[in-house]
C-alpha cells in the first residue's frame, strides 16, 4: 500500500475535524483566560476600589431622581387614580374628546377665515394689477 492509498476522504475528514476541535479549544481557552477573575482569582488593590467606588456614586449622583419622581406622578395623573370608578373614567374620556373636537372646530373655522381674507386680498391685487396694466397700455380709454 502507497501512502495516497491510505490517505482517504473519511481520514481526511476526521483529521480536519481533530484540527478544528484543537483551535476551537485554544480559542476559548484564549477567551476564558483574559477574563478577570473576580470572584477570588484577582484581587483589587485600594486605589482600584475606590476607583470604582467613586464611579458608582457619581453614576449613582447622575440620576435623575426628581425627574423619575415627577414623571411617575403625571402619569398616575393621567391615568386616574386607582380609586377613580369606571364611569368617572369615561366621563373623563368624553370630556377630554369634546374639547379635542371644539379645539380642532375652531382651528378650523379661524384658518378657514383666515384662508378667505387671504384669498380676497389677492384678488383685489390682481384686479389692481390689471386696472394698472390697462391704463399704462398705449391706446386705452381711461375712463
Amino acid at each position: 500500500m502507497t501512502a495516497a492509498s491510505r490517505l482517504s476522504y473519511k481520514n481526511a475528514t476526521v483529521a480536519l475535524c481533530a484540527i478544528n476541535v484543537l483551535a476551537v479549544a485554544l480559542l476559548l481557552r484564549s477567551l476564558f483566560s483574559s477574563w478577570p477573575r473576580i470572584a477570588g482569582g484577582h484581587r483589587f488593590d485600594s486605589a482600584q476600589l475606590r476607583y470604582i467606588w467613586e464611579s458608582e456614586e457619581l453614576r449613582r449622583a447622575m440620576e435623575p431622581v426628581d425627574l423619575i419622581r415627577r414623571v411617575k406622578e403625571i402619569e398616575q395623573e393621567a391615568y386616574g387614580e386607582p380609586g377613580m370608578s369606571a364611569t368617572q373614567e369615561g366621563t373623563a374620556a368624553v370630556d377630554l374628546s369634546k374639547r379635542l373636537k371644539d379645539l380642532r372646530q375652531g382651528n378650523d373655522g379661524s384658518s378657514q377665515r383666515a384662508l378667505e381674507e387671504w384669498r380676497k386680498r389677492k384678488m383685489e391685487r390682481a384686479r389692481q394689477r390689471a386696472i394698472e396694466k390697462d391704463g399704462k397700455m398705449p391706446g386705452a380709454k381711461t375712463p
